[in-house]
C-alpha cells in the first residue's frame, strides 16, 4: 500500500510538472495560435480540434524520436536553420493565401469545411523552429524525468499528459473566436484575417532574424 501510494504521490507530481512547463509552449502566441484565431472565426470551434489534431501527427514522433535518443543538442542548429527557412516561406506563403481569400469579392463568412485546419496543424507545427527547438530544450527535460519516473513508457505518459493541454486550449481559442464572428461586419472580419496575416509575415521575419 506504501508503494502504491509512493506511486501515486509520484505521478501527480511528474503530471504538475508537465502542466507548468508545457504552459510555456502550449500557451505562448504564435504562428499556430494565430492560425487558429483564423479558423476560428471562419470555420467554428471545431477547426481548433482539426488544428490539435494536425499538431499532434507532428508531436508525438517528435516525443518519440527524442526519447529514444534519435536526435541529440548538437543537431539542434542544423535542424533549426532547415526548419527556419521552410518555416518562414510557408508563413509567407500561409498569409498571402488568406489575405487573398478574403479580399475576393464573393468572400463569405459562412461556414467552411475542409481539411484547411487540419493542414495547417500540421505545417505550422512541423516548420516552427521554436517548437521544435523547445523540444529539443525545455521539453528535453520533461521527456528525461518521464523516463527516470516510468522507463521507457514514460514517453506515452508524458505525451497523454502533455497533449490534452493542447487540445483545450486550441479548441477554447477556437470556441471564442467562433463566438466573436457572430459581432463582427464583413468589413471588420476581413481587416481582422489580413491583420492576423500580418502577424504571421511577422512571425516569419523574427524566424530569418534569429539564423
Amino acid at each position: 500500500l506504501e508503494q502504491i501510494q509512493f506511486n501515486m504521490q509520484e505521478i501527480f507530481g511528474f503530471l504538475g510538472l508537465v502542466i507548468v512547463i508545457s504552459a510555456s509552449g502550449v500557451m505562448s502566441p504564435g504562428p499556430l495560435f494565430a492560425a487558429n484565431v483564423m479558423y476560428g472565426l471562419r470555420e467554428g470551434k471545431i477547426s481548433g480540434i482539426k488544428i490539435a489534431v494536425g499538431h499532434t501527427i507532428v508531436e508525438f514522433p517528435l516525443i518519440l524520436l527524442l526519447g529514444i535518443g534519435f536526435f541529440s543538442i548538437e543537431s539542434v542548429p542544423e535542424i533549426r536553420t532547415i526548419i527556419t527557412v521552410l518555416g518562414a516561406i510557408g508563413l509567407f506563403g500561409f498569409a498571402f493565401l488568406q489575405i487573398r481569400t478574403v479580399t475576393k469579392q464573393k468572400f463569405s463568412l459562412e461556414t467552411k469545411s475542409g481539411q484547411g485546419p487540419f493542414v495547417a496543424g500540421i505545417l505550422l507545427s512541423a516548420l516552427n523552429p521554436f517548437f521544435i527547438v523547445w523540444w529539443l530544450t525545455i521539453g528535453l527535460v520533461l521527456i528525461s524525468e518521464s523516463i527516470q519516473i516510468f522507463g521507457i513508457f514514460g514517453i506515452v505518459v508524458l505525451f497523454l499528459f502533455h497533449i490534452w493541454m493542447d487540445y483545450a486550449w486550441l479548441f477554447t481559442i477556437a470556441a471564442f473566436s467562433s463566438k466573436a464572428k457572430n459581432y463582427l461586419s464583413k468589413r471588420n472580419f476581413k481587416i481582422i484575417i489580413v491583420g492576423l496575416s500580418v502577424v504571421l509575415v511577422y512571425f516569419g521575419i523574427e524566424f530569418l532574424l534569429k539564423l
